[in-house]
């Protein structure tokens, strides 16, 4: 009876994030990163571009197909990040995309812009589809599905402050 128990023992959802917390930063990191940027800061500020009209649209189909492409990376196994300290020091290091983008925005021409956003894009997805991969690996079934209910919460919590930390691209602007 006590091996049958010690079989069935959930660890809590507590013990599960102080083990993995930073798998739980790395991806609050990624969302508050690229929801500062994405899509209100490409929107607000795309100046006058031979694109006209189209050129939000671009931005937006450029980080999208890469999000998408990036997703799928990992599934060729040579390519897929694993290491703890390897994910977070990619995560950190995008975080030279934003003065990238504001000095692009405010002195560089489309085509720079577009390759950021598609930069963005692809890291977004790649390193979001590495975590979730390699976070639940060595946990039982339910340690597994409260791992990701808990990464999951760090996602939300990250696209909420990075929306909100949006609207910094706009002081100064006279709103």
């Amino acid at each position: 009876d006590e091996e049958d128990a010690l079989k069935t023992k959930r660890l809590s959802s507590k013990e599960l994030l102080l083990q993995n917390w930073d798998y739980a930063v790395d991806l609050f990191l990624i969302y508050v990163l690229t929801l500062s940027i994405f899509p209100g800061f490409l929107s607000e500020d795309t100046g006058s571009h031979s694109l006209g009209s189209w050129y939000a649209l671009v931005l937006i189909a450029a980080y999208n197909v890469l999000d998408l492409a990036g997703r799928y990376i990992p599934l060729i196994k040579s390519l897929k990040l694993e290491s703890r300290k390897g994910l977070m020091v990619a995560i950190i290091s995008r975080f030279v995309l934003i003065p990238a983008f504001y000095f692009t925005a405010k002195y560089g021409d489309q085509g720079w812009m577009i390759m950021l956003t598609a930069i963005l894009g692809l890291s977004n997805g790649y390193l979001t589809i590495c975590i979730f991969t390699a976070a639940p690996k060595g946990y039982k079934g339910p340690e597994q599905n409260a791992l990701g209910n808990l990464l999951v919460l760090c996602v939300l919590v990250g696209l909420f402050s990075g929306v909100l930390l949006d609207w910094l691209w706009l002081i100064g602007k006279g709103w």
